[in-house]
C-alpha cells in the first residue's frame, strides 16, 4: 500500500544511504574511466600577501617576436640608465621584459636564456608600486607574490641607490642553487647558476633598449635584507636587481 503521508525517519535514513551509495559508485566509475574527480576550495588571503593556494594570476600579452631594432642596433644603443620618468610600464612591456628573461620558446620547455642541463634554477620577480609579482614561464603569466610597494625596502637593501626607488619596475633575479647542484655538484654548480643569471640579465637589458626603455643592472645589495624584504622562499637567493623604466 502506497503511503500518502510524510516520510518517517526510517524512510529518510534509507534515502540518504541510497544517495551516498550512488555517489560512491559514480566516483568509482569515473576513476576506472580515467576521469579526475576533484573538490576545490578557495583559501582566504592574509593581509598584504595572497595565499599561495589561490594566487591572483595575471595573463600577460603574447610576446612580440619582431621589434623595431635589430640585435646589432640594440647592442650599440645599450647604456645603463639610472633616472626614470614617473610613468608606469604597460602590461605588454612587463610581459616582454619577463619573457626576455625566462620566457619559454620551445614546446619542450626551453627558454630565452641558456641553462646548464636545461635545469633552469632562476626565479624572476617584478616589483612595482602595487605589488611584487612572480613570473611563471609556463603559461607566460605572473602571480601576486606579495602585495604593496616593496621598492623602499629594496632601496634600503641596495645601499640607497636611487634607481631602485624611482624606477616604476624592478626585476629581481633569484636562484635555487639546488636545482643545478643535484646534477653538477655543489662545487661547480654555482658557476653555472651565475653565468645563467648573466645571460638572463643581458636579455632584459637588450629587450629594454628594443622597447625604448632604460635599465641598469645592480649587484650591490645586502642579500639577506633583499630576501627578507621580498619574503623569498628559504631556498632562493637574490642575484640581480634590474630597475627598468622610461628614461627621464
Amino acid at each position: 500500500m502506497l503511503s500518502t503521508g510524510c516520510p518517517n525517519q526510517s524512510s529518510v535514513i534509507v534515502l540518504m544511504l541510497s544517495v551516498a551509495v550512488l555517489a560512491a559508485c559514480v566516483s568509482t566509475s569515473a576513476r576506472r574511466a580515467g576521469v579526475s574527480v576533484t573538490v576545490t576550495a578557495t583559501a582566504p588571503s592574509r593581509a598584504g600577501i595572497t595565499s599561495a593556494s589561490s594566487p591572483q594570476v595575471t595573463a600577460l600579452p603574447a610576446p612580440q617576436l619582431k621589434g623595431p631594432l635589430s640585435l646589432e642596433e640594440a647592442l650599440a644603443q645599450r647604456r645603463s640608465v639610472r633616472e626614470f620618468a614617473d610613468t608606469p610600464l604597460t602590461l605588454a612591456e612587463l610581459g616582454q621584459l619577463l619573457w626576455a628573461a625566462q620566457g619559454m620558446t620551445h614546446p619542450a620547455g626551453l627558454r630565452t636564456a641558456p641553462s646548464a642541463g636545461a635545469l633552469y634554477p632562476l626565479e624572476v620577480y617584478v616589483v612595482t608600486r602595487e605589488a611584487t609579482y612572480r613570473y611563471e614561464p609556463q603559461g607566460h603569466r605572473m602571480s601576486v607574490h606579495m602585495e604593496g610597494d616593496a621598492r623602499p625596502r629594496l632601496y634600503a637593501a641596495a645601499l640607497r641607490q636611487e634607481p631602485v626607488l624611482n624606477a616604476p619596475a624592478v626585476l629581481v633575479i633569484a636562484a635555487v642553487y639546488a636545482r643545478t647542484a643535484d646534477k653538477y655538484g655543489a662545487d661547480r654548480s654555482p658557476r653555472y647558476v651565475h653565468l645563467e643569471a648573466g645571460h638572463a640579465a643581458q636579455n632584459v637589458l637588450l629587450q629594454a633598449v628594443a622597447l625604448n626603455l632604460g635599465a641598469v643592472p645592480i649587484g650591490a645589495f645586502e642579500d639577506d635584507t633583499v630576501k627578507q624584504g621580498l619574503a623569498l622562499p628559504s631556498d632562493q637567493q637574490p642575484l640581480y636587481l634590474i630597475p627598468v623604466g622610461h628614461p627621464r
